[in-house]
């Protein structure tokens, strides 16, 4: 029987189409079978036709089945990958714009502050309903690859609540394992490196090069290199201080600690207005949704992109494909996986989500033992872990008084808010996101009473220090014009 693959949310154009193309590169898998799943049915059939394409193009008979039935789509899976974002646009929207009322300006708002809190509570609703489900019908020790934010928070809800084995999985490492060979002057292979941390907080705490260690050396060289001097001042910053490079971009960074985004005066002075991703405030809100409009316009006036070629050259470094051919292959794979501690770094609780070194092949997953984290780094993603752990267990019971907890003791909220502002907050994103919070239901009703009835603390109709506007697409065809490629 062939392996089955399926996944969940696979109308998210990017991750499913890259991810087929990634494992296609594998010779063992040309007789796999793909199962799609999404409530979007435009969007679903939108990426399976692209898919097709692209397996067609290649000359490959492997099939894709499309459904909106998750239940069939997981039946019989062997792996299920998870790369959903759940409530959509309109969710992500409330995510941005309420804390801004109170001060919380984020770029991402997608792993932790404000933004992050509450899209782990719509996010562990739906993954336990898919952990059931994989359960109940897919394979027997069915592996979930979670892709999606807020990482942590989710892969930690599925392995200690919905009884799946889970790896979640992020290129971050990666990216900035590029970083640092680009500021030494070498290759990326060049130079070999020890991440751990948690997600979006795993910190660099080894480079070499020829066995010579080279930590000591990255803050001059980030400082003097011309681009990231620039656009990477956060993350300097946070090297100036601790001592160790961080994994996440300037935006994403900025917006975990309570340092940089607490005083709208000073945000600009940290950030980099030529790519969202280097701290606009909101700024993967509005990429992604001109991308989504783009792509739907574009879908719709018959135009497709180029199909891919599944060639070795063209397989990207996300992690997926490369663990999937350790386990089925047995070839040996080395990458940073987010797993559950249990002593892998042994500063950081043990029940945690860590994103660590490790090896992949027939066997399993296997994690060396990392230590101890250096203490300042330790302290950085304790206070996170703190949040996690109040969120996970917030989500999971429907419990709000947890959950205005994790509101509290997030850093950037707690730099900016004082407790009676957190609780009209959480009351307001109660009410906004109620059809995704099914396990709220009487916390929301009781939040829109409170809303209601009043008094209600004065906000403000805040935009942000660094926010710019969402294009249209008559903006967005004229800047194609002008770049064929920056409309995309």
């Amino acid at each position: 029987m062939p392996i089955k693959i399926a996944f969940i949310g696979a109308g998210s154009i990017g991750f499913t189409r890259k991810l087929v193309s990634d494992l296609l590169t594998v010779p063992e898998f040309r007789h796999v079978e793909f199962a799609f799943t999404d409530i979007n049915a435009r969007n679903l059939n939108m990426v399976a036709e692209l898919c097709r394409r692209d397996i067609a193009a290649n000359n490959l008979s492997v099939q894709i089945k499309a459904t909106t039935n998750r239940r069939e789509a997981l039946r019989g899976a062997k792996y299920v990958f998870c790369v959903v974002r759940i409530g959509g646009l309109e969710a992500f929207q409330h995510d941005i714009d309420i804390p801004l009322k109170y001060g919380v300006d984020q770029c991402v708002g997608d792993t932790l502050c404000a933004g992050g809190i509450m899209y782990a509570q719509r996010g562990i609703a739906a993954m336990l309903d898919f952990c059931r489900d994989i359960r109940e019908v897919a394979a027997p020790d069915c592996l979930l690859l979670n892709y999606a934010n807020p990482m942590a928070m989710l892969t930690w809800a599925a392995n200690q609540y919905g009884g799946v084995r889970c790896v979640g999985l992020c290129h971050g490492v990666q990216h900035g394992h590029w970083q640092i060979a680009q500021v030494l002057g070498l290759k990326k292979e060049e130079v070999d490196i020890i991440c751990a941390g948690i997600n979006h907080q795993t910190w660099y705490v080894s480079v070499k090069t020829n066995g010579r260690e080279r930590t000591g050396e990255l803050l001059k060289a980030f400082e003097k290199h011309a681009e990231f001097s620039r656009t990477e001042k956060v993350r300097i910053d946070m090297l100036r201080r601790f001592g160790y490079y961080s994994t996440e971009s300037n935006g994403h960074l900025s917006e975990y600690v309570p340092w940089y985004r607490k005083r709208p005066a000073e945000i600009k002075q940290w950030i980099d207005m030529g790519s969202w991703i280097n701290g606009e405030t909101g700024g993967y809100l509005r990429v992604v949704s001109e991308g989504r409009n783009w792509f739907r316009a574009e879908f719709g006036r018959g135009k497709r992109p180029e199909t891919f070629k599944y060639t070795p050259e063209n397989r990207s470094e996300e992690h997926g494909s490369h663990i999937l051919e350790g386990l089925e292959t047995g070839r040996i794979y080395r990458g940073h996986f987010n797993l559950v501690n249990q002593g892998t770094i042994t500063n950081l609780p043990p029940d945690a989500i860590v994103e660590a070194p490790g090896y992949v092949d027939c066997h399993g997953f296997n994690t060396p033992s990392v230590g101890d984290l250096p203490l300042g780094c330790a302290a950085v993603c304790n206070a996170s872990i703190s949040v996690q752990r109040l969120g996970v267990e917030a989500a999971v019971h429907g419990d709000d008084a947890l959950l205005r907890q994790a509101f509290l003791m997030d850093p950037l909220v707690g730099a900016v808010c004082n407790p009676p502002e957190v609780w009209q907050m959480v009351d307001e994103f109660l009410v906004a996101h109620a059809p995704w919070l099914p396990q709220y239901r009487k916390a929301t009703r009781q939040a829109k009473t409170r809303l209601a009835k009043g008094p209600l603390i004065k906000t403000k109709a805040y935009k942000g220090a660094a926010r710019l506007k969402t294009r249209s697409m008559a903006e967005l065809r004229r800047l194609e014009k002008q770049n064929p490629r920056a409309g995309h």
